[in-house]
Parts: structure tokens; C-alpha cells; sequence
């Protein structure tokens, strides 16, 4: 993408953490923002401030579970204000704690907001992507989406599942001619937005601030490329799995405390929020 000046970017979760970051900095750059997300108070708050800096920001209450109102939502757009160029699933939820302690339905939840919600906002906004000069899709994963996550089962494997749909959307673009469509799924380390309170990050990974990982998912859309992994450790994650047994991988996970950071999690478990 040659330039985000002028561009329309739809991001869910929207109101704060990741989300609120990131929109800051793609409006900075000139971009219309639309923020989505389930909170109304916090989607003010969050224009109120983005306009005071003198961004463009529309915003809308959407609950991105309720997949059904989703396709009248991109009519909404379309017609307030228009097709969408760029989409950044972020929406997300996480739930910590052994995984019979849990009530199945968060689990459930889980998978609702941070899988499905990603499938039905991109079969939703992908045609707009396709139609546009230039159209970019970012999805949210984790660091999560590469290594287990004990007291974390359901979060981890709903990231796994993030990764593997944005990279197959990513090869079906290429394969269906849409060489304008960038794909790009993000993976990061814990990110201090509430949603991990209480963890204990790995050896050597302290936690990432919003603002860490915002100019990375910039370049990202403005170079085309397709994953996004910080800090430097969970870069070389696929590697040291890809190369070691399975027993040396689960002992340096262990020994780094990868495998058991969930325990203490306390985080918010504020909805679609991430």
C-alpha cells in the first residue's frame, strides 16, 4: 500500500488497548478511522480523544457474536460513509485458569469473539478489500498461536486458529489474482492492555506496551507483509520448534516459564476487548 493518506480503516476493539493504539497511529497518517466495538461509553471516549488530536474517527456499537446483524453493519458503513479500504480484526477476550475450573461457556465465548467474530467481519469486509485500489486485512493473533498455553487452552487455540485462517485467506488472495489485497496477521508477546493483570511473562519477554507494536503493524500494511511477530524472541519461536525434539522445546518452554505465566492471570475479562 503506497500510502494510508485518505484511507477508510474499520477496526474492532477499537475503543482501547491494541485497538485505540492502532487506530491512533494509522489517523496520524491521514486515514478515516472507524472504530467498532461492544462498549458505547469507552467508543466515545475513545473519539472525544482521537478528535481532539484532530483525527477523523466515526465509531459504532457492534457485537461482533452477533454474526447475523453484521452483513446490515457494512450496509451501515457503505452508507454513512463508505466501502472500506483497510480491516484490523482486533476484537478479542481471554479467560485464564485450568480448563475444568472454567464454565464451558467462556470457553464457548472464547471462540466466539476471537474466531468466528474474525470469520464473519472478514466474509463481510473482504469485498470491500477486493474492490479497493489497495485493501489491506490485519487479524490479531498472539504469540499464543505458536506454542501451547496451559491455564490459557482455549485463548491459545483460538489464535491458532487466527493464524491459520488469515494465512490461508492470505494464499487464497494470491490464488484468486487479488495481489492488491494484503493479509497480515499479528502475533505479539503479552500486551499490557488489563487483558493479561497478574500474568508472569515468559524469560526475557516483558510485557509489550500497545504502543510498542503499533509501528509495526504500519509498516506492515504499507510493505505487504504477512506476520508480524515481537519481540525478537517470538521471532525465533517457529525456528526453535521447527528444530528441536519435542521434549527440549517443552523444557525450554518450561524453564523460560512460557508454560506457566496463565497461573497467576487476573486479568479483565471485559468483553471484545484486546
Amino acid at each position: 500500500m503506497k500510502s494510508l493518506r485518505d484511507k477508510l480503516i474499520l477496526i474492532t476493539g477499537g475503543a482501547r488497548g491494541i485497538g485505540y493504539s492502532i487506530a491512533r497511529r494509522l489517523g496520524q497518517d491521514g486515514s478515516q478511522l472507524l472504530l467498532a466495538d461492544l462498549d458505547t461509553a469507552e467508543l466515545e471516549r475513545a473519539r472525544e480523544s482521537l478528535q481532539q488530536e484532530g483525527l477523523t474517527c466515526s465509531v459504532f456499537t457492534v457485537d461482533v457474536t452477533d454474526t447475523d446483524s453484521l452483513g446490515e453493519f457494512r450496509q451501515t458503513v457503505h452508507d454513512q460513509i463508505g466501502p472500506i479500504d483497510v480491516l484490523v480484526n482486533n476484537a478479542g477476550v481471554v479467560f485464564g485458569g485450568p480448563f475444568l475450573e472454567l464454565p464451558l461457556e467462556k470457553h464457548l465465548l472464547t471462540y466466539r469473539v476471537n474466531v468466528e467474530g474474525v470469520v464473519a467481519m472478514t466474509y463481510n469486509f473482504l469485498p470491500d478489500l477486493i474492490a479497493a485500489e489497495e485493501g489491506h486485512l490485519v487479524n490479531i493473533g498472539s504469540a499464543s498461536a505458536l506454542v501451547a498455553l496451559p491455564w490459557g487452552s482455549t485463548y491459545a487455540s483460538s489464535k491458532w486458529a487466527v493464524l491459520g485462517f488469515t494465512e490461508s485467506i492470505r494464499q487464497e488472495m494470491k490464488e484468486l489474482g487479488h495481489d492488491h489485497v494484503g493479509v497480515t496477521t499479528v502475533c505479539p508477546g503479552y500486551v499490557d492492555t488489563g487483558m493479561f493483570e497478574g500474568v508472569q511473562p515468559p524469560l526475557m519477554m516483558p510485557f509489550l506496551k500497545p504502543e510498542d507494536l503499533v509501528d509495526k503493524v504500519r509498516t506492515a500494511i504499507l510493505e505487504g507483509q504477512d506476520l508480524v511477530l515481537e519481540p525478537w524472541l517470538v521471532k525465533l519461536t517457529p525456528l526453535l520448534k521447527g528444530v528441536l525434539p519435542r521434549f527440549l522445546s517443552d523444557g525450554l518452554a518450561d524453564l523460560m516459564g512460557v508454560t506457566t505465566g496463565m497461573k497467576s492471570w487476573s486479568g479483565h475479562s471485559g468483553e471484545h476487548r484486546d
